[in-house]
């Protein structure tokens, strides 16, 4: 038997955390914890109001999951059994397999990466760290409280209005300063893409070096245009969830960001970190606003990719688990 327990987390955050389509200051996540046999693991889940996922909707799934023989659920397969019975939200589904996976290990002696079968995780991971939407006059402050020129690669989250002058602002601080502008689907067509890149070409000290998911998702023939026509490499992100056709990936962008929330579990995230590698596409690993448990969680399987956006947890204020810590740019395991 497995001993199922689940805790909600009310997490203030350090700033407004805004994108192109919401903005807030706290986040709600929750941790589940699975015990056996003297062992135990947590695993994290941070819903995604772009999935339709709340707190109240993945408290009702476990809830039903404890009714219908998650108890029983003494091994992975068959918590896979069950989930293909009974479905639930991704991100509710990575944390109950985090957390038997974390327990698994724990019983098996072994660390996570090991029993999961992936290489180890580098002793320092260097983290992209994220600008969120903001007013222009805003970044040089933010930059310079958030002491964001310490990591090798900045994230703007950007909007189709306000975009350009965002990235100004940011240029103007940090002039040559390698940027991934991250749209969140804030375009409604390629050629609204492509007239934004060729604008930012001519903005002094810009250096874009990765566009993530400029259009929406369901605008597969816009990104096939787009593809072969656009400056700056593309990443997938809300166009690959658990599963994707790569063939056809491949004809849209030119990388991926993998986060094992949006995944469904540690599985279906290695599979899609090869499958992106396979396919000659740039393999990274995301997050969603996450714990140090949830970033633990996703070092464990850094290594399968080659860039890493693991910020969530310096979003959160009075992070509660201290399980990673963050200096100079670099992520560091503790426990």
């Amino acid at each position: 038997m497995t001993a199922w327990t689940l805790t909600t987390h009310e997490l203030p955050l350090n700033f407004l955390w805004k994108i192109s389509r919401n903005a807030s200051v706290t986040k709600t996540n929750l941790v589940l914890r699975a015990a056996q046999a003297g062992a135990s693991g947590r695993g994290e889940a941070a819903p995604n109001v772009r999935y339709g996922e709340t707190p109240a909707l993945l408290r009702a799934q476990f809830d039903d999951l404890l009714a219908h023989g998650l108890p029983q659920a003494d091994t992975l397969a068959d918590l896979t059994a069950l989930l293909a019975a009974r479905p639930v939200a991704h991100a509710l589904r990575f944390a109950l397999e985090a957390a038997l996976t974390h327990c698994l290990a724990a019983r098996a002696g072994q660390p996570v990466w090991q029993w999961l079968g992936v290489p180890p995780p580098a002793r320092r991971v260097a983290t992209a760290f994220t600008l969120p939407i903001m007013e222009p006059g805003s970044v040089a402050a933010f930059i310079k409280t958030q002491r964001a020129e310490r990591f090798s690669l900045l994230k703007v989250k950007v909007n189709q209005e306000g975009g350009l002058d965002l990235l100004r602002a940011v240029a103007a601080a940090l002039p040559g300063h390698p940027l991934l502008v991250d749209g969140n689907e804030a375009w409604p067509d390629a050629e609204g893409v492509l007239r934004f890149l060729e604008a930012a070409a001519t903005v002094p000290g810009l250096r874009i070096q990765l566009l993530e998911q400029p259009l929406p998702a369901a605008l597969a023939a816009d990104y096939r245009y787009l593809c072969p026509r656009t400056s700056v490499p593309l990443l997938a992100d809300e166009s690959v969830t658990d599963e994707a056709d790569f063939a056809e990936i491949a004809r849209q962008f030119h990388g991926v960001n993998v986060k094992l929330m949006k995944a469904g579990g540690y599985q279906r995230g290695i599979e899609l970190l090869r499958q992106t590698r396979a396919h000659g596409l740039l393999p990274m690993l995301g997050c969603m606003v996450e714990t140090s448990l949830g970033i633990w969680s996703a070092l464990q399987v850094s290594a399968l990719a080659e860039v890493h956006d693991l910020d969530g947890l310096l979003i959160v204020r009075d992070e509660p688990f201290g399980l990673v810590r963050e200096e100079e740019g670099f992520l560091q395991v503790l426990s």
